[in-house]
This record gives C-alpha cells, structure tokens and sequence, in this order.
C-alpha cells in the first residue's frame, strides 16, 4: 500500500508543519498510523470516562485518536491502517484478558469499523462543512454498527443484559448511540481540521 496523499485532508490539518509531503507514506508515516491504531484500542480498553450510564460513549474512546492519525497522516487508506492495527491490538488484549469494563463487542465493533469507515466518508474531502459531515457520519456509522453488534451480544447471551430488560436498553441506546457517533465525529473534526485549506483565498482577496 502506498498511501497516497489526501489533498483535500493535508490542505486543511491543523497539524500541517509536521506532515510528510512525500508522495508515497514514509516509515515514520506507517509508525505513527500503527500507533494510532493502538492508542485507539488501548484508550478503548483502559480509558474511563464514568460514563457507563450513557450506551454508545465508548466511541468517544476510538475516533479521536484516529482523527488524530488521519490529521498527523493525510493519506488515503489511513484509516484502514489504523484499523488493523486497532483490532489486532483489541483482540490481542482480549486474549490475554485485559478487556477491563470497556472492551466489550460493542467497542471492539467501533475499532475495527471506524478507520475504514473515515476513509470512505473522507474520501472527496476538500474543507468546508461537508467535510465536518463526513467526520460525523464515520462515527455515526461506526456507532450504529457497534449498537447492531452489541444488542445481537446481549441478545444471545454473550454479554450479560445487567439490570435492565433487553428491550428498556435498546430503547435508551437508540438514542444514544446516535448522539454520540455524531458527536465524536464532528468534535474530532473541528478540533482537528480547518474549515477550508491553507492558502485558500478570502473574499477581497482575488485580483480584479
């Protein structure tokens, strides 16, 4: 894979100094991809916001370190990288049972599904609110992904239903799930990305 450059995501990272413009991803370009990805699983997996409570939080865990590779790494296909790297992480930790509260079918849905699922929704990406979209929708989609994969866990009982019946839980993570696709999304990508590409010209500024 030669992860080429994304214009339109290397135009407007609010990290552009320390971004290669290599034509082709560099070594260092694949480490921090693959660090990324692990970050991504190990904030999944350790990280506590005691938010428990709220069904579909664990996604505030997984986009942000990938929108953090994605800005570090412009490159098309970085998020499946990332995602790699995320799952072989995820299910290594599963594996040697450092699965902790948070790494349940749900989040481990989210890691494998987020990376990929940024590449596809930033694939024409090129600044301005569309973009900021694209970066909400990932998580959107990633998020109802893992909803779907947790509630067939508990359905069959795979993961214990706690205190609530299976139905009084959906109808909760429902909404959720939802708010907070989009919300990692869209906050990853404003904190992340500018609105437009650098040296994109204001009104005023073009020559008559």
């Amino acid at each position: 894979m030669n992860l080429p450059l994304h214009p339109g995501l290397s135009s407007t990272t609010r990290l552009g100094p320390i971004v290669s413009n290599e034509t082709s991803a560099t070594v260092r370009d694949w480490l921090i991809l693959l660090t990324a990805g692990v970050l991504a699983a190990c904030a999944s997996t350790f990280l506590d916001f005691n938010l428990r409570r709220i069904p579909g939080h664990a996604i505030l865990r997984v986009v942000f370190p990938m929108a953090v590779g994605l800005a570090l790494v412009p490159r098309r296909g970085a998020g499946t990288v990332m995602g790699g790297s995320a799952l072989i992480t995820g299910v290594a930790f599963r594996m040697c049972g450092l699965k902790g509260e948070a790494l349940g079918f749900g989040a481990l849905t989210s890691l494998v599904a987020t990376g990929p699922l940024l590449d596809w929704t930033l694939r024409r990406a090129n600044g301005g609110w569309r973009q900021y979209v694209s970066f909400a929708l990932a998580g959107l989609a990633s998020n109802l992904l893992a909803l779907t994969v947790r509630g067939l866990a508990k359905a069959v009982g795979w993961e214990r239903l706690g205190s609530r019946p299976l139905i009084e839980w959906l109808a909760q993570a429902a909404g959720t799930y939802v708010a907070c696709g989009l919300l990692a999304g869209l906050l990853s990508g404003l904190i992340l990305f500018y609105g437009r590409g650098r040296g994109a010209e204001t009104p005023g500024e073009t020559e008559p």
